[in-house]
């Protein structure tokens, strides 16, 4: 474990022309404070526990101070947002401190997000506030926690500078971590600029730093393609298992390593509806619950016509038609596991019959199957407290009779099944509302502990911690009053 002083740069992604990010450093912001740090975080840095309680350690991730041998700076890309091709984007408020090498041969780059103006502000004032800071840095270590693909989260720096949105905020900056933040938008702003030298080399760098067995292929550009097409269709599979919306699915937000990656108007599915929209901005609903897996093909569309020119279009097309085969398989590999059922055919309609009823009954997503390793097989079950979370009881007795029927039939037996399901469905999400009581706290009595208390807790979200059982309910009442946006 190493001091601050200690940390080793190799800033891959700064050796790349200049016409791929601008250098600039943070704009420091008064009188800096640390609102949370992650200790599993400091652990993938190799950095001692003992750094968070310095000074310079709240200096630097608030972007007041800089880090020995770093190179900070902003990337530009474009993309797809809500449909329509916008030319230029880029870091509007985030910029690359750099890269860390850590001793175990790991590498991070660290990015502060809110840390000021960039040449890609768009006229904004290229801030983040404690509201956004908390959802971002507690939902990463949340997806981390679930076993999903993700960008870490260091440490939350707050300031009592104001930051206007819909009215003033306080303002904050989070520091996240990924292998890299190179988005499908970061190969779409070159192609539609007509610069194919540049195409060329962001795949070079991209298949040599982050695909070296696709880098070995016969044909590593579609080889690149088809991996990130793989990736992409795994990680969209996996939001559905768990009932996320990621609520602003655009090509610039859209990992090029199948990350999931900007963390704003997010939402895990409560009372299940498949057409659930978690962004309330969203008005025609493009990014509902539902809609995910094929916005996940389409960004890959999108991907695939900008690195046209180092491939033919026959060779496109081929890599990108394993992505409805890999979503479909991987979805219902993991629906399967969270029924306790084996992978196969005859499994099938229990899971789409399950589903079904739920939409119709509007039960709570995570709490039915949590509860469901509890189901008695016996054929004189009756399996009352699942039961009563249906209004149509004869439906779900219908369908329970099937699922007993099932699992008599391959032999399951219930206790050991009930170990296996509790590993794969969660007692345990980031609801909006846990994560609304993190930032009111925070905002109103600066009082930061219900942050760590939910890192902490949603680290294990598999494990029973039953002195946190309320953290599993449904919501609050108050909860119905909770909006969250593209601000957000």
């Amino acid at each position: 474990m190493r001091n601050l002083n200690e940390l080793v740069f190799d800033n891959r992604y700064a050796t790349l022309p200049e016409t791929f990010h601008t250098r600039l450093s943070p704009t420091p912001v008064p009188e800096p404070y640390l609102v949370a740090w992650n200790p599993d975080a400091l652990e993938l840095l190799g950095l001692r526990p003992e750094a968070v309680h310095t000074r310079e350690f709240v200096e630097i991730f608030a972007g007041n101070a800089p880090l020995p041998g770093s190179e900070p700076l902003a990337a530009i890309y474009a993309g797809h947002q809500f449909g329509h091709y916008v030319p230029q984007l880029g870091d509007g408020r985030a910029i690359l401190l750099g890269e860390l090498a850590h001793p175990s041969g790991s590498r991070w780059e660290v990015q502060l997000k809110g840390a000021g103006r960039t040449p890609y502000s768009r006229g904004g004032d290229g801030r983040a506030v404690l509201r956004s800071s908390i959802r971002e840095y507690l939902c990463s270590e949340a997806m981390h926690g679930l076993g999903i693909p993700t960008t870490r989260a260091l440490c939350i720096t707050g300031s009592d500078m104001p930051v206007m949105r819909e009215s003033a905020e306080t303002g904050a900056l989070v520091t996240r971590l990924a292998e890299s933040f190179i988005r499908f938008g970061s190969f779409e702003l070159f192609y539609y600029r007509s610069q194919h030298d540049e195409i060329k080399t962001l795949a070079d760098f991209t298949l040599r730093h982050y695909f070296p067995a696709q880098l070995d292929e016969a044909r590593p550009y579609p080889a690149l393609l088809a991996e990130v097409t793989r990736r992409t269709a795994k990680l969209m599979a996996q939001w559905q298992a768990v009932g996320f919306c990621h609520g602003v699915m655009n090509t610039d937000n859209m990992s090029i390593l199948g990350l999931t990656l900007d963390y704003g108007p997010y939402g895990f599915m409560e009372a299940y509806d498949p057409a659930y929209i978690c962004n309330h901005s969203d008005h025609d609903g493009r990014y509902a619950y539902d809609q995910q897996p094929q916005i996940g093909a389409w960004n890959c569309t999108c991907l695939a016509q900008a690195l046209l020119p180092l491939m033919e279009v026959d060779d496109a097309k081929e890599a990108l038609s394993g992505y409805g085969e890999t979503f479909a398989t991987e979805y219902m590999r993991l629906m399967c596991a969270k029924l306790g059922l084996p992978f196969e055919e005859a499994s099938v309609p229990l899971v789409t019959g399950l589903l079904d009823l739920m939409a119709r009954n509007r039960v709570d997503y995570t709490i039915l199957f949590r509860s469901l390793a509890r189901f008695d097989s016996s054929a004189v079950a009756s399996n009352a407290t699942l039961r009563d979370q249906f209004i149509a009881r004869e439906d779900f007795d219908a369908w329970a009779k099937s699922y007993a029927e099932r699992l008599r039939t391959i032999g399951s037996d219930d206790k050991t099944r009930a170990a296996r399901m509790n590993r794969v469905n969660p007692k345990y999400v980031l609801r909006n509302h846990l994560a609304e009581t993190a930032i009111r706290k925070a905002r109103d009595e600066r009082d930061f502990s219900e942050i760590e208390r939910l890192r902490s807790l949603l680290a294990r979200p598999f494990d029973e911690q039953p002195e946190f059982d309320d953290y599993a309910k449904e919501p609050p009442d108050w909860a119905r009053e909770i909006a969250v946006s593209c601000s957000s």
